[in-house]
């Protein structure tokens, strides 16, 4: 009983010592109330770094999972890329054999004669009218060279479809390309036909050349020797 009442007594007694501090006074402060603040401010600094140490454990942690999901992903798109290697370099030979073969059935010669010739008999029978024909300048590439043919002509729409028709039914290939198309008017605005149209096109040959592009010749340095 003595024992309780003492406790008690202690614990009211120290209550009241902590009501009495002067803060300004720390110094004065008895020893049990320092280590017991000692022990709070030591309690509160590893709360807090155990958070703060966590916190960045947590993004390191974020960062590592997405960075394991990248590579994951890289990892099988190699391994499928292994395990179909072999696929790949037979579809690889396979392509390249086709796209020879494609080459050598270009003609040796461009045949530009033969070929004005199909696109005018092509352009009379689809109803156009041409105003000029020009051969441009030809173009060497590595496996093959390129003739353009430029073209300006006129005529309605429905000329014009059945030209380009033409064009791509012709046994030679010719594609065309950095078509214009501008009104120039109606053939008879009283019966209500279609508008003439201008149309200026580029047509572009191929033949076949095993000879690479010939190289620039760089000029020589240097002047006349004596």
């Amino acid at each position: 009983m003595k024992d309780a009442t003492k406790k008690s007594f202690d614990i009211q007694e120290f209550i009241q010592t902590l009501n009495t501090l002067d803060p300004q006074n720390i110094g004065s402060w008895p020893l049990a109330v320092k280590i017991l603040i000692y022990i709070m401010v030591f309690v509160v600094v590893l709360v807090l770094g155990y958070m703060l140490d966590l916190s960045g454990i947590k993004t390191t942690l974020e960062a590592g999972k997405q960075q394991q999901v990248t590579l994951l992903g890289d990892f099988e798109q190699k391994m499928f890329k292994a395990q179909n290697l072999g696929t790949y370099k037979t579809q690889l030979k396979d392509m390249e054999d086709s796209f020879g073969a494609l080459l050598r059935q270009l003609p040796k010669d461009t045949e530009v004669p033969g070929l004005l010739e199909d696109i005018t008999h092509t352009g009379i029978g689809s109803g156009v009218d041409f105003n000029l024909i020009d051969l441009g300048t030809e173009a060497r590439r590595e496996f093959y060279a390129e003739q353009p043919i430029n073209i300006k002509a006129q005529g309605d729409y429905h000329a014009f479809g059945a030209f380009v028709s033409g064009i791509a039914a012709l046994p030679r290939i010719v594609t065309l390309h950095d078509f214009s198309i501008s009104p120039k008017g109606r053939a008879n605005a009283r019966d209500g036909s279609s508008p003439v149209l201008l149309l200026t096109i580029q047509a572009k040959t191929y033949r076949y050349s095993e000879a690479p592009p010939p190289k620039a010749k760089g000029k020589k340095k240097g002047g006349k020797k004596k």
